[in-house]
């Protein structure tokens, strides 16, 4: 048997990678550009609707972008929304999106929810998405699907959820006016109405909201500064 001496590489054996790894201080935290945010995802009669403010800040400190999409297509029938490092996220939901391609060309068909929110669930247990905490949501062949996502890579399915710094004032609005059998549209009014809430008290959401329809036909995302139009 051939044999390596110490710090040598066995060129026969599996080279065995590492994920990256960040060093962020506190004071490096205190400047990382954060969606601040609520999100919000319902499931309904028709589908599923998500919602999300358009508000990015430095350490919820300084506005420092007012027109952030929060919620992204990553399938034919599912969208992300992010809530936390706009770096993470945005690096998530481009993973997300290329796997969910991947799935679909080497299998011939489309992922079921169920082995996305799985797949999510790993990806944030064990890859390198810094500080963020999505919400997913989508249709199968089963019906409506809403996923709360945490950093450490827990999955919790539910008829509607909320995540952000804005969240404890849009659960309220949920709370109460939330029920079994919603159409798309009177969930989008609640959902708005939701994430104007957090947006008059949270100042780490504002400038609008981002209401995305999702059918079995497709996700549909339209953006709207003024909660008028919608509400």
């Amino acid at each position: 048997m051939e044999r390596f001496g110490s710090g040598q590489t066995n060129p026969y054996e599996p080279e065995i990678g590492s994920l990256p790894e960040n060093n962020f201080s506190k004071e490096d935290m205190k400047n990382v550009n954060k969606t601040g945010t609520t999100t919000i995802g319902l499931t309904t009669a028709d589908g599923v609707v998500m919602a999300t403010d358009m508000r990015a800040s430095l350490g919820g400190r300084f506005v420092s972008n007012k027109n952030v999409q929060k919620v992204e297509q990553i399938h034919p029938t599912a969208a992300l929304t992010m809530a936390g490092s706009v770096g993470g996220a945005q690096s998530f939901i481009r993973t997300m999106r290329i796997e969910s391609n991947l799935y679909e060309s080497r299998r011939g068909e489309q992922m079921s929810m169920q082995a996305l929110s799985t797949l999510a669930g790993n990806m944030l247990r064990g890859g390198p998405f810094f500080m963020v905490s999505p919400i997913l949501g989508g249709i199968d062949e089963e019906g409506a699907h809403i996923y709360s996502l945490d950093p450490a890579g827990g999955v919790m399915s539910d008829d509607y959820t909320v995540t952000g710094s804005g969240m404890q004032l849009a659960y309220g609005v949920l709370e109460q006016e939330y029920e079994d059998g919603l159409s798309n549209e009177e969930a989008k009014t609640i959902a708005a109405r939701g994430i104007k809430s957090a947006v008059e008290r949270d100042t780490g959401s504002g400038n609008g909201v981002f209401l995305a329809e999702i059918t079995d036909e497709g996700v549909t995302i339209n953006g709207h500064k003024n909660f008028d139009d919608v509400l």
